[in-house]
């Protein structure tokens, strides 16, 4: 394990339900993502002076912030999810942070996958749940969108199927104005399934252009 880690806390939103995984949950956005998506609707995470409002905080820094809530998340199995941002930018953190808070709590990783597999394989052992936005499954619609190619994506979905039991996994498609249509939905979810998840999820996206 690396020393000196730190990640760029944004922010820490407490006593959520239902959103970000199971049970009670505290939502810890972090700074930074690889992707330039057109309506990203968390914007500020990209721009150099909302870096200035993080907070570097070490993972036992943020053991001692997050466990005032350590009885709701015992109580009904919830805990941390790290969002962003992209949370796998910051996979060496999250481990050290399971190393610390141990199997007590609930970890879930909101991430569209677009990393190096190294950073994956380093949080499978310490993550509990993921919540994958996909954008599309189209390679070329999804580079319109994102900017970025879907190549690492693909082979990361392939490791994660291999790792974690579908019903730990929630796999998130939007439809995109101006990007995919209902055809291209159905394609993708068509993907998925044939990958081995179950748990999909089609919702319209939200536009907030950036």
């Amino acid at each position: 394990m690396k020393e000196g880690i730190t990640m760029p806390v944004l922010s820490i939103n407490r006593h959520r339900m239902k959103t970000d995984g199971v049970g009670v949950t505290t939502l810890v956005a972090s700074y930074g993502c690889p992707l330039r998506c057109k309506y990203c609707i968390n914007a500020g995470i990209l721009k150099p002076e909302k870096l200035k409002l993080c907070k570097n905080m070490t993972p036992e820094e943020l053991y001692d912030v997050l466990k005032i809530d350590d009885l709701y998340f015992q109580a009904t199995g919830g805990g941390i999810t790290f969002g962003g941002g992209e949370s796998l930018i910051h996979s060496d953190f999250i481990a050290r942070f399971r190393e610390i808070c141990r199997d007590k709590w609930n970890i879930t990783l909101e991430t569209s996958l677009n990393v190096p597999k190294e950073n994956l394989l380093t949080v499978l052992p310490a993550v509990n749940d993921f919540i994958v936005d996909i954008k599309d499954m189209n390679p070329e619609i999804y580079e319109a969108y994102t900017g970025r190619s879907n190549d690492r994506v693909l082979e990361n979905l392939s490791i994660l199927i291999k790792e974690k039991s579908p019903e730990h996994i929630r796999i998130r498609v939007p439809k995109i104005p101006n990007h995919n249509g209902e055809e291209d939905l159905k394609k993708s979810v068509a993907l998925l399934e044939k990958m081995g998840f179950t748990n999909i999820q089609v919702f319209p996206y939200v536009i907030r252009e950036n």
